[in-house]
């Protein structure tokens, strides 16, 4: 796995042995930077269920401005700083050891007590299969100051996963890019 574009290009990117993470394929990571290449540089970029933390790193390698990573697993969390380390991209990025709804709550406390409400401009989000923690996220982001209406969340997930959840609480489908194992699902907050 590697750095596909920007300034950390070509950088090779560990990840963890085992089944605890699922990397996603170079060939995925490109094409769905391809989708974002005009809008990444500049952008406040959060990587849920980061594993190895390979799509923020792409994101801060091509020029987002910063990218918060949340991982719960110590040993994939130290990957990420690794990885940060290796790509000279660790002074834009804060890396936050713990599940993902403490680390919303923690966001979005820090966003009140700054008084600088600025939302994400992408959420991207790998959790585990078909386990339905992506209807979690996306119930707790309606409420939330970390998106709004121009906050794009992009879901990876099973081909089995069924997009009708997002408008079922009042978010907007905005695309699906489907793969051959499985597909991004791209959303935004509805209309309020």
């Amino acid at each position: 796995m590697r750095v596909i574009a920007g300034s950390a290009r070509r950088m090779a990117l560990k990840t963890i042995e085992g089944l605890d993470t699922r990397p996603t394929t170079d060939r995925i990571k490109e094409t769905l930077f391809n989708m974002l290449q005009y809008q990444v540089p500049g952008c406040l970029f959060l990587d849920l269920f980061s594993g190895s933390g390979a799509i923020g790193i792409e994101a801060l390698s091509r020029g987002a401005r910063k990218a918060v990573f949340v991982e719960n697993n110590p040993s994939a969390a130290a990957c990420i700083r690794e990885n940060l380390s290796v790509t000279h991209l660790a002074d834009k990025a804060v890396v936050m050891q713990m599940d993902v709804f403490s680390a919303l709550k923690k966001l979005q406390s820090n966003q009140g007590e700054s008084h600088t409400l600025e939302a994400f401009d992408y959420i991207f989000m790998d959790p585990p299969y078909n386990c339905g923690w992506e209807r979690s996220v996306l119930e707790y982001l309606t409420h939330s100051c970390l998106a709004d209406q121009e906050t794009t969340v992009i879901i990876e997930a099973s081909k089995e996963t069924s997009e009708v959840f997002i408008t079922d609480l009042g978010w907007k489908l905005l695309r699906v890019k489907d793969y051959k194992t499985n597909k991004h699902i791209f959303t935004a907050k509805g209309d309020c």
